[in-house]
């Protein structure tokens, strides 16, 4: 399956960043401007949003006026990358600044973080800005275990409110005004406890908007020490659901699951909004880093009601749709503002980006410190040949992927058509003890030119083998510094690729 959503990307925008040296350089510009107090820490996260489905990044359906201004104060990123294309495991490596493979959180747990979670070994971003003398709090989604051990309360964070699962009802279906689709689902996540701490709550407000006030009301309370707020939307993730206050900007959209998640953006974009304008209003703004950002691509099941355009792809998929999320990082007091960065980087850099703004010493071995090559952008007409990363990874089992400067290879397991097809939620049933780690069926080997094919049209194995065997070797070498998986896997799907059906293991 292709994403061939509206194809309205600005294609100069968002393919420009494919030249460099695939050789990672350090910025030899002068460091950042001297910030005299280490700057407030928010990271807002969406949740399954498409890389097009935000104005800065070409949408014309939806409108988020607030992401854009937040884009017009700092960076837009052409190329952001997470480390997985499924939830779970894409936070796990953001949250430690490391390849979570390195830790073994390496597929989507599907309920069983009920009962095992994260490792507890690799500290967190709460952990490591807590240590550098951060107050901490988490608002929203968490998904990385549920048990004490594996708590926000536990992994750096003074303060949560939010919800431990994947994803919960974000209204009662049956208000006045609200639109709901996939009624079948509603039951299921309508049991999904919300908590303040660890005691259960009830809440009648839309989940956003609750996620929202309570971001609001950490920010405006008298921090004796600098802050790390992460607002972990679970919009707009499945159930589409949102409220008259959002529907009503998009009457005009016919089709129902396009108008309720656009109107989820929606109430995304108004999110942005209220964090910027509380810390304008207690005079934090300039000094205060915000990174927003994606989870992973929106989902190919909702039937083209949101948009990777013009990536192919969604959700689940090693494809460019399901890995290049938008990424805006805004700092007005250390930051250029309105620029762009067009060379590779991957949320696990945000790791050692904070902890330099935090003057924290720590590091990880897959995070790069950002914040210099930005300053150098800033300094330059033209972007340099410095470039933050060589290569970026991603594996999932089998499925492994590769990217330099230009050229980017994905293999997956081949699945034969005359077995099981995908069930009603797009996924296949799974044997007993979880999928193998083979190719009992053989591989299917693709590789793209990043640079001339960003939509990842034109597979190119058979005419650049010696790429091919670089890379593969490459990403081998990558591999052996990993570990085995906690959980094996047990979510995957079918789908077509060039003319071949593949397994989509994740």
């Amino acid at each position: 399956m292709w994403n061939r959503c509206r194809i309205f990307i600005l294609m100069g925008i968002l393919t420009a960043g494919c030249t460099g040296s695939v050789h990672q350089q350090s910025p030899t510009s002068t460091a950042p401007p001297a910030v005299k107090n280490p700057p407030n820490i928010i990271l807002i996260l969406a949740d399954d949003l498409g890389i097009g489905d935000t104005g800065r990044y070409g949408s014309e359906v939806i409108r988020t006026p607030h992401i854009d201004r937040l884009a017009n104060r700092g960076v837009l990123f052409s190329q952001a990358y997470v480390s997985h294309p499924v939830c779970s495991p894409s936070r796990a490596g953001l949250m430690t600044g490391q390849y979570q493979q390195r830790h073994g959180w390496e597929f989507n747990p599907a309920g069983r973080d009920a009962a095992q979670g994260m490792a507890t070994d690799p500290p967190t971003l709460a952990n490591m800005l807590q240590a550098a003398g951060y107050a901490t709090g988490m608002v929203g989604k968490w998904h990385l275990g549920q048990q004490n051990p594996h708590h926000p309360l536990n992994r750096g964070f003074e303060s949560f409110f939010g919800v431990l699962h994947g994803g919960a009802l974000f209204i009662d279906p049956n208000a006045a005004g609200v639109e709901s689709m996939g009624s079948d689902n509603l039951a299921g996540y309508a049991r999904v406890p919300i908590y303040r701490q660890q005691r259960r709550v009830t809440e009648a407000q839309y989940l956003t908007d609750a996620f929202t006030r309570e971001a609001v009301q950490f920010i405006q309370q008298q921090h004796a020490r600098p802050f790390f707020l992460y607002l972990s939307h679970t919009t707009p993730h499945t159930p589409l659901q949102a409220t008259a206050k959002y529907l009503d900007r998009y009457r005009h959209i016919e089709d129902k699951a396009t108008r309720i998640y656009a109107a989820m953006v929606a109430s995304l974009d108004d999110s942005v909004g209220a964090v910027v304008q509380a810390l304008r209003d207690g005079g934090q703004l300039d000094n205060t880093l915000i990174v927003f950002s994606s989870d992973n691509g929106c989902a190919g099941y909702l039937n083209g009601a949101c948009s990777n355009a013009p990536f192919a792809g969604f959700k689940r998929y090693h494809q460019e749709g399901g890995i290049r999320v938008p990424l805006i990082v805004s700092w007005p007091q250390a930051l250029p503002m309105h620029r762009r960065f067009e060379a590779p980087v991957s949320l696990l850099d945000l790791w050692a980006t904070f902890a330099a703004a935090a003057k924290s010493t720590s590091r990880t071995p897959d995070s790069v410190n950002l914040l210099p090559y930005l300053h150098q952008e800033a300094q330059q007409e033209t972007q340099s040949s410095a470039v933050p990363h060589d290569y970026l990874y991603w594996r999932s089992g089998p499925t492994i992927a590769i990217r330099d400067a230009r050229w980017k290879l994905i293999r997956y397991n081949r699945w034969p058509q005359e077995l099981a097809d995908n069930d009603s939620a797009g996924r296949l049933l799974p044997p007993e003890g979880g999928w193998p780690s083979g190719s009992p069926h053989g591989q299917l080997t693709l590789l793209y030119d990043l640079q001339q094919d960003p939509g990842e049209t034109r597979n190119l194995a058979n005419q650049h083998p010696a790429v091919v065997q670089r890379l593969l070797q490459r990403h081998l070498q990558w591999s052996t510094s990993l570990t085995s998986p906690l959980l094996p896997a047990i979510r995957s799907s079918r789908a077509s690729m060039h003319g071949e059906t593949v397994q989509l293991l994740f």
